[in-house]
């Protein structure tokens, strides 16, 4: 059996590649997210590129992505009964009861992922997919972690499953409550270096064929931790191992900063030389003749508005000829800076009045759908097992009830779905326009049934209906009784007409207008007070 030490080193071969290209691209856009070596702790020098357009590009990136995976304010998924299910091990009727329970569930996972620290970690790996294309999410008990691809190792099966990941952290032996081994104690033990405290801890994770369980556990030393030993069901692992691009038999992803990798390679080398070359030319440098009676130390020495001795024919000012090649260089970088924005979603609107909303939201949807393989790999690859994840934390401590999977499963509604529920409220909405702009309103009252639209209308932007549209059964209620009122009111009217006709007076007509009054107390729902009775002693 192979230490975890043993296994990283062995595997940390196949990486080489992929890590000398994530930390290239994180040298253009953001030094910070991967090194080469991160046993420094922040205490070396980083190199920054001349510009910030891969930066932006970067977080631009990053935010956009944040908004479609895990969006604020609203659920990423929805829970729902398998259609094939009601009818058989469900009643039909009481969908609308599920419904509403399993609203109040999407409410409570939501509220549990809104006040951890989920999004932010989230939002640091997605920088780290965008930039080395790898990323490597645990969700412990204390909330998520990240791991660069510097300190995480992985092996794929030929499907490209996940069979084993190795991390390697340095954690302060005090923490971990270690001594040092007795090699490293000694007269010479001061040399070891700064962070000669530090231990290199290994989290070895495997698949069980046996058990069809994910099992980990802790080494320092090449010994196992106390307690360090976990497991997990397959289908609901904390190691999420996330990648932004796939190759096929590569163990490791591929960033969307390496696709363009050539743009921002010209455009940084231009950037150099447009900053190296203006700072030549704003350099002010004034020639003395040799013959001339001004000397250069008088003329150097003297102050603004200063008065000395000279010729002014004695003096001139070298100037540096290179305005052209400056343009042609700036001319270059602004069409390399444009490839990049547009690559990774910066939207540049002209500033014009011509410009329309309706084009700014075509350009956008013709974006958005340019990363749609990417949404669906983050579906699967995170935001699938994410859920899975939280559901099983929450499950285990009775904080939601335990759902039947064969029933009831999870629908994820963000990502590429969310762009196709868009795709299908801008449908319905143009096509209710035309209708109504090519045969007039009235056709589209006459045609188009009110009901219908206004549900489809909220299934496609993603809006719970329940509780919120009226039923047929209101409406027929609601109908019913302004047909009441109204025959009410008019019956109020009439009477009121003839009250004063002699064929109302109780007197000559006394059965009439009993019947008259009771009528009117029935419509009114037994509110209206009856006719005063005689007196039969008067």
């Amino acid at each position: 059996m192979y230490k975890a030490k043993e296994r990283y080193d062995k595997l940390q071969s196949g990486r080489t590649q992929f890590l000398d290209m994530a930390v290239e691209c994180s040298e253009l856009t953001l030094p910070y997210l991967v090194t080469r070596d991160d046993t420094y702790k922040g205490k070396r020098s980083l190199q920054q590129p001349w510009h910030s357009v891969g930066a932006k590009a970067v977080v631009t990136l990053a935010a956009k992505l944040m908004l479609a995976t895990l969006p604020p304010q609203t659920s990423f998924f929805k829970l729902q009964v398998r259609d094939d299910k009601l009818g058989q091990t469900l009643d039909p009727q009481i969908r609308t009861e599920l419904d509403l329970s399993f609203s109040k569930i999407e409410r409570l996972i939501m509220d549990y992922i809104a006040a951890s620290n989920d999004r932010v970690v989230v939002h640091q790996a997605l920088k780290h997919l965008i930039v080395s294309g790898n990323a490597l999410i645990f969700m412990g008990k204390d909330g998520l972690k990240h791991f660069p691809l510097q300190r995480y190792v992985v092996n794929r099966d030929g499907n490209g499953n996940v069979i084993e990941i190795v991390t390697k952290e340095l954690i302060s032996r005090q923490v971990l409550g270690i001594e040092k081994p007795d090699e490293n104690v000694g007269p010479n033990s001061e040399g070891l270096g700064p962070y000669e405290d530090d231990a290199e801890v290994y989290t070895c994770v495997k698949m069980d064929e046996g058990s069809g369980r994910w099992v980990w556990h802790q080494e320092v030393d090449d010994m196992i931790l106390p307690d360090s030993r976990s497991t997990a069901p397959k289908n609901a692992s904390p190691w999420l191992v996330l990648r932004f691009n796939t190759v096929d038999g590569e163990d490791y992803g591929r960033g969307r900063v390496e696709e363009f990798i050539g743009d921002l390679r010209s455009l940084n080398g231009l950037s150099q030389a447009l900053v190296e070359g203006a700072s030549v030319a704003s350099k002010v440098i004034f020639l003395v003749s040799p013959s001339a009676t001004t000397k250069p130390q008088t003329l150097s020495k003297a102050g603004n508005g200063a008065i000395i001795q000279g010729r002014p024919e004695d003096v001139g000012v070298v100037q540096v000829g290179k305005t052209a090649d400056f343009s042609t260089a700036a001319q270059m970088s602004q069409s390399i800076e444009k490839r990049i924005l547009e690559a990774f979603l910066v939207m540049n609107v002209r500033n014009a009045e011509r410009v329309t909303a309706e084009e700014v939201r075509l350009t956008q949807l013709e974006l958005e759908q340019s990363l749609g393989g990417l949404f669906s790999l983050l579906t699967v690859e995170f935001l699938v097992p994410y859920l899975n994840r939280t559901m099983l934390i929450l499950q285990r401590s009775n904080q939601i009830p335990k759902l039947p999977k064969d029933v009831v499963r999870p629908k994820i509604v963000a990502g590429i779905n969310s762009l196709g529920r868009g795709q299908d409220n801008e449908s319905l909405t143009r096509f209710m326009a035309t209708v109504a702009q090519t045969l007039g309103p009235e056709a589209l009252v006459k045609f188009v049934n009110p009901a219908e639209a206004i549900t489809r209308l909220a299934a496609a932007q993603g809006i719970d209906v329940l509780n919120l549209i009226k039923t047929p059964e209101q409406l027929e209620q609601m109908k019913q009784e302004q047909m009441q009122q109204m025959a009410q009111k008019s019956l109020v009217e009439q009477t009121g007409q003839i009250a004063g006709t002699p064929l109302m007076d109780p007197q000559k007509n006394p059965e009439l207008a009993q019947q008259a009054s009771q009528a009117i107390q029935s419509l009114s729902g037994g509110n209206t007070p009856e006719p005063p009775q005689e007196d039969p002693q008067v």
